[in-house]
């Protein structure tokens, strides 16, 4: 089959095109998928360049999401069967393929209501999504969410989820059509996050009241921001960052915040099953409907990883198709 793979850490050009790869064979408790589409990740460019906390052996295929077609299941297999449409997270041996193995429980049914792009946009981002506010925040219909990046795809999950739940939802993009997406998504209240002062529009937004819960991808960059819009008791997730900070702990104390860190696989067994369920059912009932930003061929993975880094507004999921 084809497949990347990766022979050494280092930058982007390390993402090889092989087309001798053995297919992979399932064990009993995993699938063998024919990947169609497979999602990335901003984890994956860290483990690539080999900075993060756990790194695979080399060589090895890079990916965690995708979707595809079921191609042969391993004998204590009982939830599919060849042919089967399903979406993937964690994957065993990497969606970067045209094949890839997953363990059974990591393996979910595609709604027929979703191409296989849309279905490669499904784990990390829409399982990150629930987890930072269902599982974590805890919201509740009525409150205010600010989504501080939310053209991303966990962003645009974030919209779609809070949306579904009454939420009012703030948003904000670093481009016009970052903007224009995001209000096309249901975002009430929309902020350009690189022109200056959109923080004091946001506070008199919400009639200086600020809001209850904040979702942040870059917190490197934008922590002490929200602690300043955040309302007294309210409640700031972290999903990403890329550095360090320097915050204010009196703003902590002023608006009795809470800070929570979010990383979908400290997940509890229980967690990660009402994480699947839910997601499947918003999937099933249309409320949640990823969008594409842009796909690559397996030969531009190493641009899909730059681009990924390096975007300064996102617009959507950045999909493979090998």
């Amino acid at each position: 089959m084809r497949a990347i793979r990766v022979a050494t850490f280092g930058g982007p050009e390390v993402l090889q095109v092989k087309t001798d790869v053995t297919i992979p064979q399932p064990a009993d408790n995993e699938v063998l998928v024919n990947i169609k589409a497979a999602g990335v990740n901003p984890v994956e460019t860290y483990i690539r360049a080999g900075v993060y906390k756990r790194l695979p052996p080399l060589p090895f295929t890079p990916g965690s999401d995708g979707a595809g077609v079921v191609d042969k299941v391993g004998s204590k297999v009982k939830r599919f069967k060849p042919g089967d449409r399903v979406f993937l997270c964690q994957t065993v041996s990497g969606s970067y393929a045209e094949y890839g193995t997953v363990n059974e429980c990591y393996t979910h049914p595609l709604t027929a209501a979703l191409d296989f792009k849309q279905g490669a946009a499904l784990g990390v981002p829409y399982f990150t999504a629930y987890r930072a506010l269902c599982i974590k925040a805890k919201i509740q219909s009525g409150h205010s969410l600010l989504i501080h990046g939310a053209s991303g795809s966990v962003g645009i999950a974030c919209i779609q989820l809070a949306r579904s739940r009454g939420l009012t939802v703030y948003g904000t993009a670093g481009s016009q059509d970052g903007l224009d997406l995001i209000k096309k998504l249901g975002v009430h209240h929309a902020f350009n996050h690189r022109e200056e002062g959109y923080e004091k529009r946001i506070m008199e937004t919400s009639k200086d009241k600020g809001v209850d819960c904040i979702v942040e991808m870059l917190s490197n960059v934008n922590l002490q921001k929200d602690l300043d819009m955040v309302s007294v008791n309210g409640t700031i997730v972290v999903i990403g960052s890329r550095g360090n900070v320097e915050i204010s702990p009196r703003s902590i104390m002023a608006k009795e915040a809470n800070i929570l860190g979010v990383m979908l696989w400290n997940s509890s067994e229980e967690e990660m099953q009402e994480t699947v369920r839910e997601v499947v059912k918003g999937t099933e009932s249309g409320e949640l409907v990823p969008v594409i930003g842009k796909e690559y061929t397996l030969e531009e993975a190493s641009q899909a990883h730059f681009d990924i880094v390096n975007t300064k507004s996102s617009t959507g999921r950045l999909v493979l198709i090998p």
